[in-house]
């Protein structure tokens, strides 16, 4: 097995476990009940389709099969034991880079909750910790008010804007990056995390997203996902 996997990670009502075959009928009836909300953000692919889209289990097949290989971390998103969303660690580099990509998506019934903020920084601890990794990023469209507001609260540093970065909806989309390294955060983003929630606002940092509050949608996939059929 690659570094730091598999794990299930806990903070609250928050947990992190590998996306498993057994998910299917909830992540699909997930996924069905927030495409309007999830399809602006959604990653797409700009080459045509080769042969039929994959079933969920051949989806998650693939997927363990990258994070065996040390190249993904794919999670689950529980919230107080009730399926809500997805995290993958993506794009893991290793050797004089070690780095990777965070991308999720939370159901809109419970946006708003700190779920989010609260899954990303339970992935980067444990991104800068077990897995071994220095660095993490977040790429976000500046479009995506929501998902600022949970970089903003983590208090994530921004290191510029990609343009046409990634392929959504049809076209090359700019994006805005936000990263930290395992120096910024010596004790924890979860800690973090913790600190900010108590004092009741977002904590400090430079080139902090700003925006309007807004209930949470998802980062903008690290990978186009593939489109899944049952």
């Amino acid at each position: 097995m690659a570094r730091g996997w598999p794990a299930v990670l806990r903070e609250d009502d928050v947990v992190l476990r590998p996306l498993r075959r057994a998910d299917g009928p909830a992540w699909l009836a997930l996924r069905a009940r927030n495409e309007v909300w999830l399809r602006p953000w959604e990653a797409t692919s700009p080459e045509p389709p080769r042969g039929p889209a994959p079933t969920f289990g051949a989806y998650v097949r693939n997927l363990r099969r990258l994070a065996r290989q040390g190249q993904c971390l794919p999670f689950a998103i529980e919230y107080r034991g009730e399926l809500v969303g997805q995290l993958t660690v993506a794009t893991i580099v290793r050797g004089s880079l070690c780095s990777a990509s965070v991308g999720y998506w939370v159901s809109e019934h419970v946006a708003g909750r700190g779920i989010a903020p609260t899954a990303v920084a339970l992935a980067v601890d444990h991104c800068l910790g077990p897995v071994g990794l220095h660095r993490v990023e977040v790429a976000i469209r500046p479009e995506n008010a929501a998902s600022l507001r949970v970089v903003a609260k983590l208090g994530l540093r921004e290191e510029g804007l990609r343009e046409r970065y990634l392929h959504i909806q049809g076209e090359w989309r700019d994006h805005r990056t936000f990263a930290v390294t395992a120096e910024e955060v010596p004790d924890g983003l979860v800690a973090r995390w913790r600190a900010a929630r108590a004092a009741g606002a977002p904590p400090p940092a430079p080139g902090r997203a700003s925006g309007k509050t807004r209930r949470t949608r998802s980062t903008d996939p690290p990978a186009p996902p593939p489109t899944v059929v049952t």
